[in-house]
């Protein structure tokens, strides 16, 4: 609701004078890619009327090709034109991380790796940018801070003892959340295993580093891999015996499927 009063505001002063007829149109593609949002149209409409009725025609995580048709909408013309943009704008850019998703998982080509999204969000997006992941293929790492333990660079910081560290964390979050532990160096590795974490994430390491270092680490420990990572040299790491590879672009620097709204 707070997305369309930041739109609408006291009223969309484009369609105020129009005449308001029950009127059809349709959502099509303009370009390649995932679709995602499928439940945005109708969520929306139904804020602002009861009239409006949304018939999606595909599904979540179809391939789209420029000139689909994605969906067709009913109801009163000064609801479709008033939601039309804030509609566009969320699936455009849930496709848009759907569609980088999917081309990252393609791209690494290596079906023992799961990629993972991060926390790197717009803030107030978060939610509709991991549907989005999922939609693409992807898997959701936390949603937040409060839903699992991530010991990062600056944690470590303020550690002086990383096992008793750990199990204080046990003690307080309970046996069914995990937790993991960024390592940079060897000898942060070694505490890592020591401490009997669930996950241990090497941080800007290659593949060579990574498939060396996971000689140390028991099967009971799964390993991510994140930092410096791009669809550049994504495949590169394809391989390297890790669980999961993290993508902070897939959420910080979406590029928007073109999704297009029209009146019949």
């Amino acid at each position: 609701m707070n997305f369309l009063q930041e739109d609408i505001g006291a009223g969309d002063l484009s369609v105020v004078s129009l005449p308001n007829p029950i009127v059809s149109g349709y959502f099509v593609a303009k370009s390649n890619g995932i679709l995602a949002g499928q439940f945005l149209p109708s969520t929306i409409y139904q804020l602002l009327s009861d009239k409006v009725e949304y018939t999606p025609l595909l599904t979540d995580g179809t391939r789209l090709n420029s000139g689909n048709v994605f969906g067709k909408v009913n109801g009163p013309a000064h609801t479709l034109l008033t939601a039309e943009r804030l509609i566009l704008n969320l699936m455009q850019r849930m496709s848009g991380i759907a569609t980088a998703t999917s081309h990252a998982i393609d791209t690494l080509n290596d079906s023992s790796i799961g990629i993972l999204d991060t926390r790197k969000t717009a803030p107030g997006l978060r939610y509709f940018d991991k549907i989005a992941v999922h939609t693409g293929g992807g898997i959701n790492h936390r949603m937040g801070l409060y839903d699992s333990v991530m010991i990062k660079d600056n944690h470590w910081k303020l550690i002086n003892d990383l096992p008793t560290t750990v199990r204080q964390i046990r003690t307080e979050i309970g046996p069914t959340k995990t937790i993991e532990v960024e390592v940079e160096t060897l000898a942060e590795l070694q505490l890592a295993v020591e401490s009997r974490v669930d996950i241990i994430m090497f941080d800007n390491q290659t593949p060579a580093t990574v498939s060396e270092w996971k000689q140390s680490v028991p099967d009971s420990i799964k390993i991510e891999v994140s930092g410096g990572i791009t669809l550049d040299n994504l495949a590169t790491y394809a391989h390297c015996g890790a669980n999961f590879i993290s993508l902070g672009y897939l959420t910080n620097h979406v590029i928007p499927l073109d999704l297009s709204f029209e009146l019949d």
